[in-house]
């Protein structure tokens, strides 16, 4: 049920009111920080292990090597394609599309703050763990054709599949609770698995640093979900986004958007 709104009270508290009912809890773990700890430790043990235990590498390395040998042409140019859409410039432009079409149409800064920081969380986890484990890339000399040749102690874990894990996440987020949630958490995962079968298609990554990037991706948004929901819901009422019957008059224009209490509105539900 909506939060109840006190018609006598001051115009400042029935802003608070409305902007604390227009927050989306993200769901989380009820221990949301220990599962977070837990994955990442996950993905700093399989990091550590591929990098020190002999001959691990070598033979991961034949995974790539034997993809190169079968490179199709149509395989090649999804590859590729991928390799462009998630990468850095065209995740931050997926990124910007996305956050624009939430504030300008869907005129909610709120659900435009979330998302940007839950699909940016992937990419955050994948760096900070790049420099902890700084696991070499596989050397495209070995490869029999390598499509995007990249060196560096950068493999470990892959970007791309984690900012696709995160983005996953964050577009579920947004439409839980309409009719979109199921196609879109199963299209999310589809996409997820696709990009990392494509990184080590195009042979810049192990099947290790793939695999590790679900694991940390997922710390990342869980970490993510639970600082959201601990802070951002303080934040806001401290700095309201408008009029109680602005912010209202928006909610109305927004149908099938989750709100604080789990439940939805319009027509979308």
């Amino acid at each position: 049920m909506p939060l109840p709104v006190n018609r006598n009270a001051s115009p400042e508290g029935r802003v608070s009111a409305v902007v604390r009912e227009r927050v989306p809890l993200l769901p989380q773990p009820k221990y949301w920080l220990l599962w977070a700890i837990v994955l990442s430790a996950v993905v700093l043990a399989i990091g550590f292990t591929v990098k020190t235990v002999p001959g691990v590498t070598t033979s991961e390395l034949g995974v790539d090597q034997d993809l190169s040998l079968h490179h199709i042409a149509a395989l090649t140019a999804l590859a590729m394609t991928i390799n462009t859409l998630f990468g850095p410039v065209g995740g931050a432009c997926v990124i910007f599309v996305i956050a624009l079409y939430l504030f300008a149409v869907r005129k909610s800064l709120v659900r435009t703050i979330m998302f940007v920081l839950v699909a940016c969380s992937g990419w955050a986890a994948s760096e900070v763990f790049k420099l902890i484990v700084a696991r070499h890339r596989p050397n495209p000399a070995l490869l029999f054709d390598p499509l995007a040749p990249e060196t560096g102690s950068n493999s470990f874990p892959s970007g791309h599949t984690s900012f696709a894990v995160a983005l996953a996440f964050a577009l579920y987020f947004l439409v839980r609770g309409t009719r979109w949630a199921t196609f879109t958490a199963w299209a999310g995962a589809v996409v997820a698995v696709v990009v990392a079968w494509s990184r080590l298609y195009v042979g810049v990554h192990y099947p290790s640093d793939v695999t590790a990037s679900f694991f940390a991706a997922t710390a990342a948004v869980i970490a993510m979900a639970g600082l959201w929901n601990r802070y951002a819901p303080r934040v806001l009422e401290r700095r309201p986004l408008g009029s109680a019957e602005g912010d209202a008059a928006v909610q109305d224009a927004t149908p099938g958007l989750a709100i604080a209490d789990g439940t939805t509105e319009g027509r979308g539900a």
